[in-house]
């Protein structure tokens, strides 16, 4: 924000002007018990320039994944994204600060919106796509509150795979809702795959089943069998995608039987920022399109024939009363999604399986240098971009050893999962087009040397 320091006659004067006699008369509603007894223990007020000082003082101790080797993952992945990107979506026609409230008036926000949906309803294998929601993961919750709409029933069943920040923001979601939640436990490589004894769990009140592929621990799966068996049952599957340029190689969850897709969209167009913002996907079959969360764009034509964009389905229960809205989403990821949009054009499809296959491929060529390592244990059987490996001893500590080498070695996974020790020595790893040579060459030396105890 903005630096603005106010004088003490500035604050007098505002004080004056709305009548109260001191800052402490602004927050005698406040209960006294909930009130700090004393000032928090942060440095008081600065000038501007020993403010700026002090902060790049403090970024200066980051160590950021453009300056290291990172082969950092876990729902947040780090791809190049074009110059071009960036300039565009700072068109006129097209930036918004919001979704607007005439939005037919707004036809450049509206065109790309729709050219979004279709991209998504393309890459999902699915009829219909919404204009964007926050993110996966909230995504995944409004999916398991339309597959209870849908099919009248209370129980819906979370894989094991499925990311666990996504399982949580399930949870938080549905908390007050007539909602039976079944999360199964994790199932990382090396066990029996979960997926294949999901089927079983499916009974005559189950409303949905929630897998993710590929899964938290880059695990690829054959969706079919599971769709089949849900459909006997008269229940949704819902298919998770939190890396979205494995759909430019891996057979696509409508393909495989899916009802519902959601997941993130950051991989596209999107720079990893610190954590956000993203950008959540969710797409469905069409004769479900009446229960879809969020908005939904449409092409027409005006009285003299001319093409023209509208705002054909809202489902928000601020635009239509509250007992017919599917959902109270209060906005779509308008600029994220409009940069999701451009990356993707650009790429067009041909360009999307090539980056698809170079991923992969890098990905092959880590895991195999990986494996030539003596004590660590390559995992998974299939992957895309992201798999898991075993080392001889914790993973968190082996990670923070390798930063001082200038390398984020991936996500242990002892940090999504901190309960469960089978994890402490398991470590996720994730590769794109922007490692290099150099990049896998620094990860294997480093994690040689210290595996072997040699002194960085």
């Amino acid at each position: 924000m903005r630096y603005l320091p106010h004088t003490p006659d500035d604050r007098a004067a505002m004080l004056s002007a709305i009548g109260a006699g001191s800052i402490d008369e602004l927050f005698v509603d406040v209960p006294s018990q909930a009130l700090l007894p004393e000032n928090l223990d942060l440095p008081m007020h600065m000038g501007e320039m020993a403010v700026e000082s002090q902060l790049s003082a403090m970024a200066g101790r980051n160590l950021s994944a453009g300056t290291a080797a990172s082969f950092l993952g876990a729902g947040a992945y780090r791809h190049h994204v074009p110059a071009a990107v960036d300039h565009l979506i700072q068109r006129s026609e097209f930036l918004t600060a919001y979704t607007p409230y005439q939005p037919e008036v707004s036809q450049g926000t509206l065109h790309y919106l729709f050219e979004f949906q279709t991209q998504v309803a393309m890459l999902t294998g699915m009829d219909v796509a919404n204009a964007s929601m926050y993110d996966g993961a909230s995504a995944c919750g409004e999916a398991v509150m339309m597959a209870q709409r849908v099919t009248k029933r209370n129980k819906v069943i979370l894989c094991g795979g499925l990311h666990p920040h996504y399982r949580d923001a399930t949870e938080t979601v549905t908390q007050f809702m007539s909602l039976e939640i079944d999360a199964r436990p994790p199932c990382p490589p090396g066990n029996r795959d979960q997926v294949a004894d999901m089927a079983g769990l499916i009974a005559d009140d189950t409303a949905a089943i929630v897998v993710q592929n590929p899964d938290i621990f880059g695990r690829l799966h054959d969706l079919r069998p599971l769709a089949d068996a849900a459909h006997d049952k008269g229940a949704l599957l819902i298919a998770v995608v939190t890396e979205a340029v494995s759909l430019g190689a891996v057979t696509s969850p409508g393909e495989m039987g899916a009802d519902i897709v959601v997941g993130e969209g950051q991989s596209i167009g999107n720079a990893l920022n610190f954590g956000g913002p993203y950008l959540g996907l969710f797409a469905t079959r069409q004769k479900y399109v009446r229960q879809m969360p969020g908005r939904l764009c449409g092409e027409t034509v005006d009285e003299t024939g001319r093409r023209g964009y509208v705002l054909t389905l809202s489902t928000r229960e601020q635009h239509i009363r509250r007992e017919k809205a599917t959902s109270n989403i209060c906005t779509n990821s308008g600029l994220c999604s409009l940069a999701f949009c451009i990356h993707l054009s650009l790429l067009g499809e041909t360009g999307l399986r090539q980056l698809a296959q170079i991923n992969h491929g890098r990905a092959v060529q880590l895991a195999d240098r990986l494996a030539d390592v003596d004590g660590v244990e390559v995992l998974n059987d299939s992957f895309f971009n992201e798999f898991t490996v075993r080392l001889p001893r914790a993973a968190a500590d082996v990670v923070a050893e390798l930063v001082g080498r200038n390398v984020l070695a991936g996500v242990p996974l002892s940090r999504l999962y901190p309960d469960d020790p089978y994890m402490a020595n398991l470590l996720l790893v994730a590769t794109t087009e922007t490692n290099t040579d150099a990049d896998v060459a620094a990860l294997v030396d480093g994690l040689s040397d210290i595996l072997a105890g040699v002194p960085a």
